[in-house]
């Protein structure tokens, strides 16, 4: 065996803080860019 059980469990938190980091990271881009992305799609509904 090359880890042992305690590594399982710390491999699976590692996880599980990435997953948040990168929900943290798509969190705060829509925050900011979603003013921008809202004026598109109601200018692209206007146009229509």
């Amino acid at each position: 065996m090359l880890f042992s059980p305690k590594e399982k469990g710390q491999g699976l938190v590692e996880y599980a803080l990435i997953l948040v980091l990168v929900a943290i990271v798509v969190i705060v881009i829509l925050v900011i860019l979603g003013p921008a992305i809202s004026n598109v799609f109601s200018n692209i509904i206007h146009n229509l």
